[in-house]
């Protein structure tokens, strides 16, 4: 096993019995707060089911001290916070993240919430109806229903087996034993001695520690309350389960009586079951022709007990019995090598590079599920592969999988304006290969910004083609099959690196650590241009996303020309017109992507068209997402592209988010899954309304919004112009490059530099920002109103008519 991680968080228990774990990390622009209470949905009386998650939601509806429009939720998404929650079996998390001068008054509304809240029956009766649509959702989702099914091996008495969602029926508000069983529960579980409190943030640590204290006033004193502990997982001798069924295999391991470190030991198992590359477990099942996925995950922990899955994708479900064994072998070899330095280097690399570039609100999340634990994970790892079963005499043709070639210790760069093969007293002697490659960058449609500064780790690459035809589902599914590999090790390197399909258009993404960028640039690139091979015969099944996320995920290419699709990969490489955006690199990161810039397929292309517009047309496009559900997404473009118009509608969306959400689902109660955001696609400007309804139909659902957009002129004729100057000071500050987090920055500026913006985009947008006034906010709320840059519609349902028209 890995050592411990030097770098883990202060910790300590303050007077009133608050447990904190405060983070200083000078790299980051952000701070974050997870607070997470001992108690989850398995700690209710079994009378109530769903009450811990009832009481969650409740808790965000307002205080005497700051309202529902003051709130948590109204503060954070304010100032382009975030803000959650989550309700578990055993604990309950709440998540906040601002920029340093706005924390303190996030961490008071928090605490506020936690410590008073309303309560109000009215609130309770409209928001139980929200946790019944929730609960709807949830029945009729086929990823959650699947998932509570790999619970029926389990023993009938653990609570796992039990109900826990919540709906109409099971919380009875109006019953007074309800209410006095809702009351004990805060009052038993929402006390200091119940709660951590994890800060992360670029504070010192005595700095940090004040901001603890003053969020620990409000809260309750207390000591940690003990948690009824579960039956056992199973009641058989038996500590596994198996599942068969169409395409799929499902082993499932139980365990009792683990050490406190077991959280570790179990991530370092399935870190390397999961684990893609060549000579790992995965890939002698392929060969062996057994299983073509699997997934390997911990789904539940807690008092010593845990529960590991591993999912297999496989043709053959009949051959369980084989997997089972073959799994016992590896298991038996890991067992035996778990202690050589391979195994343990890469994995603290891993965990290294996770920590350089995660942001404030995940280190906070990994401090907070970590607080409290021991050093002691090989051993606890030797109990988990012993319950497990894991072979003394294995066989099999297991080795050690090949090291993540990203991962390696980075070379020191070379000096600026040296080239492969120079030394520094070469320095000052011109060569032709280096004019070529000052040239080529110069004139290259890979444009270095220096927008953002290029001192930090971190970095972004967009790399964009467009091709004469569109990608067929299956080319694409075969293109990213050949990345999966290369991106996991990338992923375990600091970076993010995707490959996408819309419409006509490929874009190869990259975020996070700047230093391994070049070279995964290039074996991409070698991957993405071979010869063609393996294309699959059929699309990989993939589980159905709600319906809502299914329109945002088409969204992007509606918003495209339609054009006809080829399977034929040289054909769309030999057509394909490349440009890209490259932000924060240093200059020894640029001049290590000389080579595989070199390598780029297609025509370099450095005339951009602008992005194509549908004037006052009324779009509508019918998304068939197979539920009973009801979804509406409307996207409202801004009609022109002015920076003035553009910080405008900014402004407006930002104003929206609240008052649109309050009307639909809290006063009107249209469904659970309720926003409007300002969105940029493929450098288009506009606001997107969205609702999923379980029993309002999408025409009723577009009526809905149609009058908010239409009530949008008075609503902000009714508003203080104090009020309107704090939203465009909160807004501005957004835009703020030394506030923005590095993946944020460059994402804007690739949506600026797709829409024909100047590399000084962000400050032009921040200045036009501070300069918007209520009559500017007004046009464009009356602009939006009259469509004037259009409407587009998708739903799932067909168009209502005139004066819509089905887009082609």
């Amino acid at each position: 096993m890995p050592a411990s991680n030097p770098s883990r968080p202060h910790t300590e228990t303050l007077a009133n019995g608050l447990r904190v774990t405060l983070r200083h990390a000078p790299h980051l622009k952000r701070c974050a707060a997870v607070l997470r209470v001992n108690a989850g949905s398995h700690d209710v009386p079994l009378a109530w089911p769903g009450l811990a998650h009832f009481l969650e939601h409740l808790l965000f509806l307002g205080t005497e001290r700051f309202p529902a429009g003051q709130g948590l939720m109204a503060y954070v998404q304010g100032h382009g916070g975030q803000v959650n929650a989550r309700t578990n079996e055993r604990t309950t998390d709440f998540f906040v993240e601002l920029p340093p001068a706005l924390f303190s008054g996030g961490l008071e509304r928090l605490s506020d919430m936690l410590a008073h809240p309303r309560m109000n029956l009215d609130e309770q009766l409209r928001e139980r109806e929200v946790l019944h649509a929730e609960y709807v959702a949830w029945s009729q989702d086929a990823t959650a229903q699947q998932q509570h099914a790999l619970f029926e091996g389990l023993s009938a008495t653990h609570p796992l087996r039990g109900f826990h969602a919540g709906n109409r029926d099971s919380l009875a508000v109006e019953r007074p034993e309800f209410q006095r069983a809702l009351q004990d529960f805060h009052q038993h579980f929402y006390q200091a001695g119940q709660m951590t409190l994890s800060l992360a943030g670029p504070q010192s640590l005595e700095d940090l520690k004040a901001l603890a204290e003053v969020f620990a006033q409000p809260v309750a004193k207390g000591e940690k309350a003990p948690q009824t502990a579960p039956a056992a997982l199973m009641q058989s001798s038996s500590n596994s389960y198996q599942q068969a069924g169409e395409g799929r295999v499902d082993l499932l391991f139980a365990f009792e009586a683990l050490p406190g470190s077991s959280r570790e030991a179990l991530a370092f198992l399935c870190h390397w079951l999961n684990a893609v590359k060549p000579a790992g477990f995965l890939a002698e099942l392929r060969k062996a022709g057994l299983a073509e996925q699997l997934t390997a995950r911990p789904l539940y922990q807690f008092a010593g007990q845990a529960l590991l899955h591993l999912g297999f994708t496989t043709t053959q479900p009949h051959q369980v019995l084989v997997l089972r064994e073959q799994l016992q072998n590896w298991l038996g070899f890991f067992a035996a090598q778990q202690h050589q330095p391979q195994w343990r280097d890469e994995f603290s690399a891993l965990l290294q590079r996770q920590q350089r570039i995660s942001s404030a609100l995940r280190l906070a999340q990994l401090d907070s599920e970590q607080a409290g634990t021991s050093d002691h994970e090989a051993l606890a790892l030797e109990q988990i592969l012993a319950q497990i079963g894991a072979v003394d005499k294995f066989s099999g043709p297991w080795q050690l999988p090949l090291p993540n070639p990203f991962l390696q210790t980075e070379t020191a760069a070379p000096s600026a304006g040296l080239i492969r093969g120079q030394t520094s007293k070469h320095r000052g002697l011109r060569t032709f290969a280096q004019d070529r490659l000052r040239s080529r960058r110069e004139q290259s449609p890979m444009q270095f910004s220096q927008a953002l500064p290029d001192n930090t780790d971190e970095g972004a690459i967009h790399l964009r083609w467009r091709l004469a035809a569109s990608p067929r589902p299956e080319l694409q599914a075969n293109l990213e099959q050949r990345l999966l590999t290369l991106r996991e090790d990338a992923r375990q390197a600091g970076v993010d690196c995707s490959f996408s399909a819309c419409g006509n258009q490929w874009l190869l993404k990259m975020t996070g650590l700047q230093d391994p960028m070049p070279i995964i640039l290039e074996h991409a690139l070698k991957e993405l241009t071979k010869a063609e091979t393996d294309v699959p015969r059929e699309l990989p099944k993939r589980l159905a996303l709600m319906p809502i996320r299914q329109l945002l995920e088409a969204l992007p290419g509606q918003c495209l020309e339609p054009v006809e699709e080829s399977a034929d990969l040289q054909h769309l490489w030999a057509g394909a017109r490349w440009d890209g955006l490259a932000t924060g690199l240093s200059s020894q990161t640029q001049a290590a992507m000389g080579l595989p810039l070199s390598r780029v397929p297609g025509v370099a292309d450095t005339q951009l068209t602008a992005p194509a517009s549908i004037n006052t047309q009324h779009l509508w496009t019918k998304i068939d997402t197979a539920s009973s559900e009801h979804a509406l997404l409307l996207f409202c473009p801004v009609a022109t592209r002015q920076i003035a118009d553009e910080a405008a509608w900014r402004l407006l969306a930002h104003m929206c988010q609240t008052p649109f959400y309050q009307r639909l689902r809290v006063e009107q109660q249209l469904g659970y899954a309720v926003f409007s955001a300002l969105r940029q696609l493929h450098g288009q400007v506009g606001i997107v309304f969205g609702v999923q309804s379980p029993s309002v139909v999408a025409h009723e659902l577009l009526k809905h919004i149609e009058a908010f957009i239409s009530d949008l002129p008075a609503m902000l004729e009714g508003i203080d112009e104090a009020v309107i100057d704090t939203q465009r000071q909160a807004l501005a500050a957004q835009f703020d490059i030394t506030a923005l987090e590095q993946s944020q920055a460059s994402e804007l500026l690739w949506q600026g530099k797709l829409g024909g913006r100047s590399s000084d985009y962000l400050e032009q947008l921040q200045r036009a920002l501070l300069t918007t006034d209520s009559q500017g906010l007004l046009d464009a709320a009356r602009s939006l109103d009259e469509a004037s840059g259009g409407w587009r519609c998708l739903a799932s349902a067909v168009s209502p008519g005139l004066p819509w028209q089905v887009a082609k």
